[in-house]
Formats: C-alpha cells, structure tokens, sequence
C-alpha cells in the first residue's frame, strides 16, 4: 500500500490537470482550488489499492464535486448570468508567440461567459468530453445519466458553444486593434472606435451584485459612447493575456480596477468582458501586473 508522501507525490502530478477540469466546470478560480483540495482530502481517506487509473479515478471525483459545487451556485444566483464576467486567468503578456502559447490558458473568457449559461450537467458532459476527452460511459456515471444520455447533453452544449465568437489566434493583431481602441478611448474619438468596434459589439461588465455599473451594452454606439467615458477614469493600464488573450488589467491607486477582455474577429472587437468587483479582483492572481 502507498505511504501518504508517495500519495500525496502522485497526486500533485495530476493537480493542474484537475484543476483546469474543475476550472472549466466552474469558471471559478477559487472553487476550483476548493474543488482540488476536497478531492485530495477524499483520496486521502480512501484505499486506493485497486485503483488501476488514478487519474481517471481523480478526474470523476473532481468532476463530481464541482457539479456539486455548480447546482449549489445554480440555485442561489445573485447576479444576472448575462451579466456575470467568470474568473478571468492573467498571465504576463509576451512577444514571443511559443512563450505566450506555453502559458496561455486553453478556454477564453468569452467561451466561459457561453458555458456559464448551461445547464449544469450539460456543461460537465461537455467540458469532460470536449475538452479532455473523457469516453460518455465514465460521464454519464459522474452526471447521473446514461452514457447515450451524456452524448445528448455534451451535444446541446456543443450547439452553444458554437454561438461564441471566435477569437483572432494572432495576439499581434489583436494588440493593434486593442491599441487602436484605448487610443480613440483616450483621445475621446468616436468615430475612430466606431472603426475598431463590430456594430453588433457586446460590452458585458461585472462589478458585482446589484452594482450600478454592472450590465450588458448591445451595439457600437452605445460601446464606443460608454467607452469614452470610462476611459477619462484616473488608472494605469498594464498589457496581460487574459486567458490567452490580449488584454488589460488596470490599476487604480495601487489596487487592480478591472480586467479588460477584449474579444477580436476580423479585425474588429466583436465582444468585451470586464470584470471590476473588487471582491473577486482581490482573490485574483494578479502577479503579472507587477
């Protein structure tokens, strides 16, 4: 039988793969360290002797207590999904396309704001399949269902997902087109953002429950008005991936403000996500702000 060390050695192999599982179910950095931590402390308690696939056996646990974790949140919601920006991952943001690639996370902020309005089940089965190529049998056994029944629901999500706008994959395009709108910004032209912004352009900001600045902005004139006024705000911008992506964090008397998550597609900013709840800010990895 394994010591604890040898145990707790093996499972830090497969921490950040639980943790991008439970991340993705969630769209919640904190829930997922919470989500990574009860499954070590199950599989501490457990003979695990007969354990053929460790990594198997952690991925159901770890996908079942963030299922958990997400009906709980499900049924006490306290702000509007359409407004609710999930927890964005900030890297630091680099030149070098191999280096950016290495750090970048795998699921952008616009693809968690899609997944966040399935249902619960529907996003398990999709994240578990789609995204880590887990077979229907094992889902359908951490969701409740059957396996044809887990194919479904991956199936309706996957229909979903398909709505969210896909992201310029070159992070030098997508800086020059957010280097042309926080230059129209600050300049105060509204034509030139009119130029940068989709006419169809989303604006979703999550300052927290019931916060007058939280909403959801439909169009490039509302977006490009909105833009210049919150542009005249006194912060220093610091260029970041935001999953991924090019994006910025801004800092305001020492303290991040918001995290800015532009979305690019032809040329043009299809989809913004902004979060500024101080609240989750501060729960944030924000090191590479400096």
């Amino acid at each position: 039988m394994q010591t604890q060390d040898d145990l707790a050695a093996e499972f830090e192999e497969h921490r950040r793969h639980l943790h991008g599982v439970a991340y993705r179910v969630l769209g919640s950095v904190t829930e997922a360290d919470d989500a990574v931590q009860e499954a070590w402390l199950r599989l501490a308690r457990t003979d695990v002797s007969d354990v053929e696939n460790l990594r198997g056996w952690l991925t159901t646990v770890v996908s079942r207590i963030s299922l958990d974790l997400l009906r709980s949140r499900k049924s006490k919601v306290e702000v509007s999904l359409d407004v609710h920006v999930p927890d964005p991952v900030v890297t630091a943001y680099v030149a070098d396309p191999q280096a950016a690639a290495e750090q970048a996370d795998e699921v952008t902020l616009a693809l968690l704001v899609v997944l966040d309005a399935l249902k619960p089940r529907e996003r398990t089965a999709f994240v578990l399949h789609d995204m880590f190529g887990v077979p229907f049998e094992q889902i359908g056994d951490i969701v409740g269902a059957s396996a044809s029944t887990a194919m479904q629901m991956a199936s309706r999500a996957r229909r979903r997902v398909r709505e969210a706008p896909p992201a310029a994959a070159d992070h030098a395009e997508q800086r020059r087109v957010l280097d042309a709108f926080t230059d129209a910004a600050q300049r105060g032209d509204f034509e030139a953002l009119l130029e940068v912004l989709d006419p169809d352009v989303v604006l979703r900001a999550d300052a927290g429950a019931a916060h007058p600045f939280s909403g959801v902005i439909v169009g490039a004139e509302r977006v490009a008005s909105q833009a210049r006024a919150f542009q005249a705000v006194d912060v220093e911008r610091v260029l970041v991936l935001v999953n991924g992506a090019v994006g910025l964090v801004t800092v305001r008397d020492g303290k991040p403000f918001s995290v800015f998550s532009p979305v690019v597609r032809d040329g043009r900013i299809v989809e913004i996500n902004v979060l500024a709840d101080p609240e989750r800010l501060a729960t944030l990895d924000l090191s590479a702000v400096g």
